[in-house]
């Protein structure tokens, strides 16, 4: 697998951890780059991580994990997102003040399940997935970072609804990777 193909399956992977990023850093009163790399940092060490353990796992797996991958992203970023559009129904101020870690490892997976499925079809290549692994995670960082601070920059401008946005951005996602693997929402319209 040369260079080119890595960065760019590195940066495909990264796209729904870089949204979600952008969503946090909506949500969140307070963003400063240490708040941005703690951020980051979840999502790139999960992007990182889940290649090598489906690289693990290798083809003895690989039909069970695409048979419902889509449907675990799904379930994990709509309750998060719904939760969030009714947590901003009940506060004056929509923005939370707090970054949760239970939170961020549960997006973390959510975005990353399919770099896990991604692994396994490295497994049938036979490369030396360490390397992809250490892509993979240093530009989803990368992207996570700026895109927390892209997401400041726009929870200053819709102030007291950034929370319901950020909630319909993950139920967007989450519908989006599900539509990727089944095609249902596509053939509806």
């Amino acid at each position: 697998m040369g260079i080119i193909s890595i960065l760019l399956t590195s940066f495909a992977l990264s796209m729904d951890a870089f949204a979600v990023s952008v969503t946090k850093g909506i949500t969140l009163k307070k963003i400063n780059y240490s708040i941005s790399a703690k951020i980051a940092f979840f999502f790139g060490l999960f992007q990182g991580i889940m290649p090598l353990i489906g690289w693990l796992l290798g083809i003895k797996f690989e039909s069970y994990i695409k048979s419902f991958d889509h449907w675990i992203a799904l379930l994990l970023l709509s309750f998060i997102g719904i939760k969030m559009i009714f947590d901003a129904k009940d506060d004056d101020d929509s923005n939370s003040s707090t970054l949760d870690n239970k939170e961020l490892i549960v997006l973390s997976i959510a975005t990353s399940i399919d770099a896990l499925a991604i692994g396994v079809s490295f497994a049938f290549l036979n490369i030396d997935i360490v390397p992809i692994c250490l892509a993979i995670g240093s530009i989803t960082f990368l992207m996570c970072f700026i895109g927390v601070l892209i997401g400041k920059k726009i929870g200053n401008v819709f102030k007291n609804y950034a929370q319901m946005i950020g909630g319909v951005i993950l139920i967007l996602i989450g519908l989006n990777i599900f539509n990727e693997h089944t095609g249902i929402i596509s053939n509806l319209f």
